[in-house]
């Protein structure tokens, strides 16, 4: 997947059980975030981030969108338990996961494991990814993903 690239579309569950489409959001900046699974150290930070940052992420017109593969149910206790603010998408079959490319091999500790590897798109109000974040280290990286943001809604 390459910037300029349309976007692959998709309909899932959010942490409430209600369906985000991809395409319905057309019209604004989407910022697109996988990360491996909820309520550890890495992806609760990002998760508590992008939530901090959110008026500003709102104020652009933007819409954060956090997926994994945990399930609903543990996307809305992820949620509740640190009051976060993004929408979690369920992506359990994997097959969003699968269509960005971020489903692969991963190791730790000298063992190799299948996992998403966390990564962050920006897609433009017409469905085209703008910026991809292809390995993302989670300290500072709202804050770049937001100015990246207002920079494509309010060109220089």
């Amino acid at each position: 997947m390459d910037i300029g690239d349309k976007a692959p579309d998709f309909t899932a569950p959010d942490q409430d059980g209600n369906s985000v489409t991809l395409s319905g959001l057309r019209g604004q900046p989407v910022v697109l975030y996988f990360y491996p699974k909820d309520d550890t150290p890495g992806c609760t930070q990002e998760a508590k981030d992008f939530t901090e940052l959110g008026h500003a992420f709102e104020a652009a017109g933007a819409v954060v969108i956090g997926v994994s593969k945990d399930s609903v149910k543990k996307h809305e206790k992820f949620r509740l338990k640190h009051d976060l603010g993004v929408i979690l998408v369920s992506d359990e079959e994997g097959d969003i996961c699968e269509r960005y490319g971020v489903w692969g091999e991963k190791s730790m500790y000298g063992k190799t494991f299948m996992g998403i590897t966390r990564a962050t798109f920006l897609i433009d109000g017409q469905g085209q990814i703008a910026r991809i974040w292809p390995k993302v280290s989670v300290k500072g990286h709202a804050e770049e993903v937001l100015a990246a943001v207002e920079a494509m809604v309010r060109p220089a």
